[in-house]
């Protein structure tokens, strides 16, 4: 009996990375949307949408606020309890920083754990330039979210900034929506896709309840002679994840996909070389997949999680205020699916503002 994992966006960016993943069919994995903001949800590709808050936010989004967000969680926690039911994993994917995702995500990863499943939390932090009130409230979140959930992968939006200028606002943006895909695909894909290694979900389960906390996903893809090597180098120093030393981890998952005509036993051996050398020699648990995708060509994805950093993670949380981490409809089920270079550094007064984005924009931190 295979493992049932389900994928929950909460917010407006968690919104858009769950349609991201819709469009790229993530296999195997059910898909559900939750916010404030009535009109938001309704573009939604989930395959179940929950509205949560309607008697305190009147379905218009929570105004970039956490405790809202919060607190609509709160109203419908059965609603989101229902919604959860079922799943052996479930994937958390949020932006923090604005009102939903911030204030719901922990009280969602508190429900998961309430009913024992296996709960991965990938969320963004904001820009530097979003202000220092948007920095406070995502370092509250990510506290208060670490409460709860095994596993946390956390990418900051200023990481993007180093990929170069030059880029659209929203392409911008959407690489960040890459980035969750990747981690997402990379685990559910071990554990729900056949391939000539078969990764169990017990085998992951354990990984990550033996690492619990912090951990760093990078993901690379090369094509052409070296491609093992050049993608594993590439996973292993992802520029999109946070500041921390992968060497010494205690716990990996490694996952492998490329075309069966094109795959050699040299480059297993390639991927797995990289990956030793920052897995901790003598106690690391190292689980490895491998699935076949001919849809890939040429083209080599290997995908790596790291965790058991010890102390290491502390650097990542950053801040130690706490969000305060205090019932409603039965989630609808709806039938799936509808159909410049940078700037030079400007001295600005951030300090206690909110940026007045526009609301298309900020719909990406709600």
């Amino acid at each position: 009996m295979q493992a049932k994992i389900k994928v929950v966006g909460v917010g407006g960016a968690g919104g858009n990375a769950l349609n991201t993943m819709v469009e790229e069919r993530v296999h195997g994995v059910e898909f559900i949307a939750m916010n404030t903001d009535a009109q938001d949800l309704e573009r939604s590709r989930a395959d179940v949408r929950v509205q949560i808050g309607a008697q305190i936010t009147k379905g218009l989004g929570a105004g970039a606020n956490p405790e809202i967000g919060r607190r609509a969680a709160e109203e419908d926690r059965e609603a989101i309890k229902d919604a959860l039911a079922g799943a052996d994993m479930v994937f958390i994917a949020a932006g923090l920083g604005g009102g939903t995702g911030t204030g719901a995500a922990p009280i969602v990863a508190e429900i998961a754990r309430e009913l024992d499943i296996l709960t991965v939390a990938v969320v963004t932090k904001p820009f530097g330039f979003e202000g220092a009130k948007r920095q406070r409230n995502a370092e509250e979140g990510l506290q208060a979210l670490s409460g709860y959930a095994d596993t946390m992968i956390v990418i900051p939006n200023d990481k993007l900034l180093k990929l170069g200028g030059g880029v659209k606002v929203l392409d911008m943006f959407r690489r960040a929506d890459r980035v969750i895909l990747d981690a997402v695909r990379g685990i559910a894909e071990m554990i729900t896709r056949s391939g000539y290694i078969n990764v169990d979900f017990a085998d992951v389960r354990a990984v990550m309840l033996e690492n619990r906390g912090m951990a760093v996903m990078g993901c690379g893809v090369a094509s052409g002679e070296g491609r093992a090597a050049e993608a594993a180098e590439l996973a292993v120093s992802s520029p999109l994840v946070e500041d921390v030393d992968l060497r010494g981890a205690r716990g990996v998952l490694v996952n492998i996909s490329a075309s069966q005509e094109t795959f050699t036993i040299d480059e297993l051996q390639e991927v797995m070389s990289v990956v030793g050398r920052i897995a901790d020699p003598e106690q690391a648990n190292v689980i490895q997949g491998m699935v076949f995708d001919d849809a890939l060509g040429d083209e080599m994805r290997v995908t790596i999680v790291a965790a058991g950093f010890g102390d290491k993670r502390q650097k990542v949380l950053g801040a130690s205020g706490k969000l305060g981490v205090l019932p409603g409809r039965k989630p609808e089920r709806w039938a799936g699916g509808k159909g410049a270079h940078p700037a030079e550094q400007v001295p600005l007064n951030l300090e206690e503002q909110e940026l007045e984005i526009p609301t298309f924009l900020r719909r990406q931190a709600d």
